[in-house]
């Protein structure tokens, strides 16, 4: 059985994790191709792989076996011990009515892949508030998430926010 590990909460930039050893960075793209608004700027500023490859899988429509779609992740290797997770949670980038971007079902099926692949590296998970920015999300949705793929099953996860 695993150890809880509660979310730690830090003032900082996500894309500089303070990791011993290996860090994975999970944020959410939207699912038509668009990154150019939100975090996925720092991430592109820091390095161009995460943006080059989901711009890449977008325009194939598929990375190998995986489809370009809601719930799905692409990992993004930057460095030896960096892995960027390009998590499709987003559905557009406007709200419909009332209806924000977000996809609560998409972000929850994307941080179960994310859980496994980071306890196959033994990697701790860094990022924003994912999903609360630009995809209209609440924190008090994401937050149990997080909890339930990550913390439930070990792996530490630090929420950044700038200062």
């Amino acid at each position: 059985m695993n150890q809880f590990i509660p979310i730690q909460y830090t003032i900082g930039d996500a894309t500089m994790p303070s990791a011993n050893g290996h860090a994975m960075i999970a944020h959410v793209c939207n699912d038509i191709g668009g990154w150019g608004a939100g975090f996925v700027l720092a991430l592109s500023k820091r390095w161009k792989q995460p943006e080059v490859q989901y711009r890449q899988w977008h325009r194939d429509g598929i990375a190998g076996s995986l489809p370009f779609a809601l719930g799905e992740v692409q990992f993004v290797r930057v460095n030896e011990t960096t892995v960027v997770a390009n998590m499709i949670g987003q559905h557009g980038i406007r709200g419909h009515g009332k209806l924000p971007p977000i996809r609560y079902e998409a972000v929850d099926q994307a941080l179960g892949k994310v859980g496994e692949e980071a306890l196959k590296m033994g990697a701790s998970v860094h990022m924003p508030r994912i999903g609360c920015g630009l995809a209209g999300g609440t924190w008090d949705r994401i937050e149990p998430l997080i909890l339930s793929h990550l913390s439930n099953r070990g792996i530490a996860a630090v929420v950044y926010d700038l200062k």
